[in-house]
């Protein structure tokens, strides 16, 4: 049974399978960057279909394709807005995101950079219940501690997908806890400060997290 809900996208989100979440934060793409990317969907849309592939299938590649470059160039930014890279405001959000396990969600990896978030969960709320509840808690906040109430800190529209087996939550767990190596940050994915990679010395990859892995990790779950 897949779930449908829409705000500026169409959505679909199947109960029982883990979803990988991406969020950005407003502005985090410059018109320039919204320029390449259009013209980056225009260019594969106009490639011609590969054979044995249905229409579906090729959607889903090329939303990937799309994810992976956008996701490039949120890596790689280095002008604001980049709130997260203060550490008290990523705290705001990891926490906000611990909040709601295990009741809200089971929860599989995240992992927090300067302008964007990645979050591996099984929902057990509606998804769009789960992501209000996080993005607004935390604009709320932050906005709160800037002295910026009112702004609008997160872009409304969120990535979703969801994975389709075992070995595809695999991938996108090594995808969310690499992508401060990826992005030239830090040598090892544990050595992020705002990652689920930290975790895994207690943590088996593919397991949900447990709010007592916070007490076996005491005096390192905030970098």
């Amino acid at each position: 049974m897949k779930r449908h809900y829409q705000r500026h996208l169409p959505h679909q989100v199947p109960e029982g399978f883990p979803i990988f979440l991406t969020w950005n934060l407003k502005g985090a793409f410059p018109a320039e960057v919204f320029a390449k990317i259009r013209a980056e969907r225009d260019r594969l849309e106009k490639e011609p279909p590969r054979s044995n592939e249905t229409s579906a299938e090729r959607r889903i590649r090329q939303d990937k394709l799309m994810f992976a470059y956008s996701d490039r160039f949120l890596d790689t930014a280095d002008q604001d807005p980049l709130d997260l890279k203060d550490s008290a405001n990523a705290k705001i959000v990891e926490d906000s995101i611990l909040f709601g396990v295990p009741d809200r969600y089971e929860l599989f990896a995240w992992c927090l950079m300067a302008n964007h978030v990645h979050v591996l969960l099984q929902p057990v709320w509606e998804l769009p219940r789960i992501t209000k509840g996080i993005k607004g808690f935390t604009a709320r906040e932050i906005n709160k501690r800037q002295q910026r109430i009112g702004r609008v800190f997160w872009q409304d529209e969120s990535y979703d997908h969801w994975a389709r087996d075992d070995a595809e939550v695999m991938r996108i767990i090594a995808y969310i806890e690499n992508n401060p190596v990826a992005a030239g940050l830090c040598a090892k994915p544990e050595d992020w400060p705002w990652s689920s990679a930290r975790f895994r010395r207690f943590w088996e990859v593919g397991q949900a997290f447990q709010p007592d892995m916070l007490v076996k990790t005491s005096g390192n779950t905030s970098g």
